[in-house]
This record gives C-alpha cells, sequence and structure tokens, in this order.
C-alpha cells in the first residue's frame, strides 16, 4: 500500500471516529488541520466573528474541506453548548479532518499563540504596570475597552434581541446582575424561561393541572453563592475550579466572561481589582486568537505561572470534550425547537449580563473628561468605520501615554 493509500486509510478511520455527517468528502489530515489551526492563531484578529469569517474563507472557500450548509450547522451547534464559539468551531474542524488527533491539535495550536503572548503580556504588567508610564498607557486603554464591550452589546443586540419579549428579558436580566443575583441562575433561568413558553402547547399534555416554577423561585439557585465580604487567601484548586466552571457555563459573546470574572474574581474572592479586570480584557483585545485568552492573564496576576497554566488549562478544556460530544448530534441541535428556544433565551441573557457589567466598569473607568472623550472617540470610530478593536486598543495606549506626560 503506498503513502497515499496508508494517509487516505487513516483519514478515514478518524472521520468515522469523528461521526461526521459529510463522510463522502475526503479529509485532509492531521499536518492540513495543524497548518491551518496555527495560522489562524497567529493571525485572527478582530473577535469571534472574524475568526468565523476567517475559518470559513479556508476551510469552505480556499480548501473545500466542508460544504457552506454543513459549515453554518457547526456554526449553529456551538451556539447551542457553552464555551468559546469560534474556538470550538476550530475543534470541530480539526475532529472532523482528522478524528481525535486533529480534535486537541487544532484547537490547541489556534490556543496556543494567544495564551504565548498573553503570558508575556502578564508578566510585563506585573513587572512594569505600576510604573507612571505603565499607569498612562493603562488610563488610555480602559476608556477604549469600555467603548469595544459596548460596541459588541449593540452588535449582538440588532441580531439577538429582534422580538420585544427578549429586549425585555434583556432588561431584566440587566437589573437582577445589578442586585446580585447569581449569573448562572440568570443564563440557565433565562434559556429555561423561553424554552418552556415557546413549548408550552407541547407541554399541555403532559402538565394537565400542574403549575410550571418560575426558574428564580428553585431553592437551589437562591442557595449559589453570594458576595464574599472580605478577599480570600489564593487556593489553586479553587483557581481552576473558578475557570472550569466558567468554561463549562459561558454562553453568548466571550465578553460574557467579563461576567463572571468580576463577580468571581473581583467581588467573592478579591483576587483582582476592577482595573486589573479592566487590563485583562484590553490584553485579550490586542492578542489575536480566543478572546478567552484572557484567563492566561489573569492567572499569572493571582498565581503566577502555575496560575496561567491551571487557568488556560480550565477554561478551555469543557470546549474539547463538549466538542466531541456533540459533533454527531449536530444536525439534531439546529432542528429542535427546545434548544432554539433555549439558545435565545440565554442569549438574551447574556446581553443583559454584558450590559451590566460594561455599566459597572464604566463607572470605574470613565472617571474624568479625558476618559470620557477617548471612550466616545473609540465608539464613534468603531461605529462608523468598523476599525479593528485591536488597534483602537493601541491608539487608547498611546493616547494614554501622551496625555500623561501632558500632565492627565
Amino acid at each position: 500500500m503506498t503513502d497515499d493509500a496508508h494517509r487516505n486509510a487513516d483519514n478515514a478511520a478518524d472521520a468515522n471516529a469523528a461521526g461526521t455527517s459529510e463522510p463522502d468528502r475526503p479529509r485532509a489530515g492531521l499536518r492540513a488541520v495543524a497548518r491551518v489551526s496555527f495560522k489562524l492563531g497567529c493571525t485572527a484578529f478582530g473577535g469571534p466573528a472574524a475568526h468565523v469569517a476567517m475559518l470559513r474563507e479556508e476551510t469552505v472557500v480556499r480548501r473545500r474541506w466542508t460544504s457552506e450548509t454543513h459549515f453554518l450547522d457547526l456554526l449553529g451547534a456551538t451556539n447551542l453548548i457553552p464555551g468559546p464559539n469560534s474556538t470550538e468551531l476550530v475543534i470541530h474542524t480539526g475532529y472532523e479532518q482528522a478524528g481525535w488527533r486533529g480534535l486537541a491539535v487544532g484547537g490547541g495550536l489556534f490556543i496556543l499563540p494567544a495564551a504565548t503572548l498573553t503570558l508575556v503580556f502578564a508578566w510585563l504588567y506585573d513587572r512594569y504596570g505600576t510604573t507612571p508610564e505603565g499607569g498612562w498607557l493603562l488610563a488610555g486603554v480602559e476608556p477604549v475597552v469600555v467603548a469595544v464591550v459596548l460596541q459588541a452589546i449593540w452588535g449582538l443586540g440588532r441580531s439577538g434581541l429582534r422580538q420585544p419579549t427578549l429586549a425585555a428579558l434583556a432588561a431584566a436580566v440587566f437589573g437582577l446582575y445589578l442586585v446580585d443575583i447569581n449569573e448562572l441562575a440568570l443564563l440557565f433561568g433565562a434559556g429555561a424561561l423561553v424554552a418552556l413558553t415557546r413549548n408550552a402547547r407541547r407541554l399541555r399534555p403532559w402538565l394537565g393541572a400542574r403549575t410550571l416554577v418560575p426558574p428564580w423561585d428553585v431553592p437551589w439557585l437562591n442557595s449559589l453563592p453570594t458576595l464574599a465580604t472580605a478577599p480570600e487567601p489564593y487556593d489553586a484548586t479553587r483557581l481552576f475550579l473558578l475557570f472550569l466552571k466558567i468554561g463549562a457555563t459561558l454562553y453568548g459573546s466571550g465578553y460574557v466572561l467579563l461576567a463572571f470574572l468580576r463577580n468571581d474574581l473581583v467581588e467573592r474572592t478579591g483576587w483582582l481589582t476592577e482595573r486589573q479586570l479592566l487590563d485583562a480584557v484590553a490584553v485579550g483585545q490586542v492578542t489575536p486568537g480566543p478572546v478567552l485568552s484572557t484567563a492566561t492573564f489573569v492567572g499569572y496576576l493571582v498565581g503566577g505561572l502555575p496560575g496561567a497554566l491551571l487557568a488556560t488549562l480550565a477554561i478551555f478544556l469543557p470546549a474539547f470534550l463538549l466538542v466531541a460530544l456533540t459533533n454527531p448530534l449536530v444536525p439534531r441541535l439546529r432542528r429542535s425547537p427546545w434548544t432554539a428556544g433555549f439558545l435565545d433565551g440565554v442569549n438574551a441573557a447574556a446581553l443583559g449580563l454584558m450590559t451590566a457589567v460594561a455599566w459597572t466598569l464604566g463607572r470605574a473607568a470613565l472617571d474624568d473628561v479625558p476618559a470620557i472623550a477617548l471612550a466616545l472617540a473609540a465608539a464613534a470610530l468603531l461605529l462608523r468605520y468598523r476599525i479593528n478593536s485591536a488597534w483602537l486598543i493601541l491608539g487608547g495606549a498611546l493616547a494614554g501615554l501622551v496625555l500623561g506626560r501632558v500632565g492627565w
């Protein structure tokens, strides 16, 4: 048997293991998956939407690894499970083209460049962030980050809140988060509420005289942890479990990460400050690849190099497991009225959470006239010219240095 035949046989075996829904297409193999994933990991600036567009160009248009329809099915499946959507789409692609090895290598090489760069930024921040120049740079970056988050909310809201009921649900989540209702209760409660109301007719024969209990009235949700009264000592196991929880429950845009990080690491444990959280998000914006590489930065600030490695592993591990579990189910997930309703509810809640966190962080960052001016300028450039957020953050850093020199 020739080398090509051996390779095709291996690819076919891996494809069968992956349970792909397009068995008639030839598989690309592990090397091709590694090349594409690493290339995207090094060049995919601009957030999840840009990552998806670049992956489509590489896999659908240029290499014809999959059809447009199947690519959309995979994208829909990533929206139905928690975790970073664009990273999960890369993992799906690797799994379908090279089986289990493609799942691990594809996802790992997409994450590696961002995590490495973020670790370098974390070391520089820890070493130089408290100098006057470092303070000026961050003072220019933080207002821009607030504008970037608001612009993401605006764009996502226009497509995700077209129905008045979903907009009202997002507004309710905004208010409930500000009075310290647990973010997981809000996400899953909103998803369950929309799924149940949309499918009420299917439930009537089964329910009879039974009464549905609103999600926020379920006792275990009300017993979830509340805010801590004092900073807690650092614990590596707890750090790992916190980021594992985030990776396993994070729906919506990567910016929803802000709500989890603020509640767990600013409010409950006291391991981060509001300013450090904004700076962590800024670093996630100026590096390519997944925004969730912010976890590497946070882990380093909290627990040094071991903390960075633990946080990175924990936040991305659920994505690999969930893709492996859901890939064979992709065609069914797209057609289910229950999962569609749950997704709409979760997305509305995610937008409400993002807005509440942007409000909270904005109050901390927009504390003088220059900061407000920078945020407004960044928002105008984003909305009018759609400038890449990484360039805006770099511009904000430069503006902060200049304003610091002249006495800001």
